[in-house]
């Protein structure tokens, strides 16, 4: 394995994330598993919306859009849609990609067009100070809900399935080589490719839940997971860690590239 910080900006260093935070452990697997795959940097290219993770691409060696916010799939979509023969990976946060971006979710989901997209889920909107999103545990505080949060969470990997991905996983900061593995098998699948990486904010949710301080957090990830099961629907703990999905459909940009080959489009 190369040294990661070759695929590092090192003179846009140091990051701006606080102390603990769990962002760069998922940039690390995200690294690795290119490294691993030998992936040419000149061919792949990364996209993000807005959010503490979205500030990741620049960070990394390689083209990047910084987009607006919950935007990152349709940039993402243009982009492989122009060029298939790029890798086109989607860095997003879990505000940034299941609220203002869920609906681009689910049709990029549903479209099967080969992008792999990682959401970094640390429970709330750290980049603005904490307040709760799609996926804050009911019943945790946040600076919207300080009295605790009464919505349901959105489970990603079920929503994601449902509406049409082939390759479906989750990790965690805490499950570093399960998340290498998982992001490096979307890499591989040739449709949509979604891979939910759990994390800490120890800054706003942690400190706010009185979690304590990132070892704890990553403590309580260990604590407080369990490995997928094909056919339970019922688990003792909260975070359900593993393969969802993993199939084979059509792809969307090859089908396209089809049609207009039919059509005659190519001559």
């Amino acid at each position: 394995m190369n040294n990661t910080l070759e695929y590092m900006r090192e003179n846009r260093l140091p990051h701006i994330w606080c102390p603990g935070c769990g962002n760069g452990t998922v940039i690390g697997a995200l690294i690795r598993a290119i490294d691993a795959l030998g992936l040419d940097t000149n061919k792949t290219v990364l996209v993000s919306g807005i959010g503490c993770s979205s500030r990741a691409p620049g960070y990394m060696k390689f083209d990047a859009l910084h987009t607006t916010h919950g935007r990152a799939l349709p940039f993402a979509t243009g982009i492989k849609m122009a060029n298939p023969e790029l890798n086109v990976i989607v860095i997003s946060g879990d505000g940034d990609a299941a609220a203002i971006g869920g609906n681009h979710l689910i049709h990029a989901c549903r479209r099967n067009i080969d992008i792999t997209m990682v959401i970094i889920n640390n429970n709330v909107y750290g980049m603005t100070s904490g307040q709760y999103s799609p996926l804050t545990p009911t019943g945790r505080l946040a600076t919207t809900a300080v009295y605790g949060n009464i919505d349901r969470t959105f489970d990603l990997p079920s929503l994601c399935g449902a509406a049409g991905a082939t390759y479906v996983a989750r990790a965690s900061v805490y499950h570093v080589a399960q998340l290498k593995n998982y992001i490096q098998k979307g890499l591989e699948n040739k449709g949509f490719s979604m891979i939910e990486a759990v994390s800490i904010c120890p800054t706003y949710f942690g400190r706010r839940n009185k979690l304590g301080d990132a070892p704890a957090m990553f403590n309580w990830i260990k604590e407080n997971s369990t490995m997928y099961k094909q056919g339970v629907m019922e688990y003792d703990k909260q975070i359900v860690i593993g393969e969802f999905v993993n199939k084979k459909d059509p792809e969307y940009t090859k089908s396209y590239t089809e049609l207009i080959e039919k059509l005659g489009g190519n001559k």
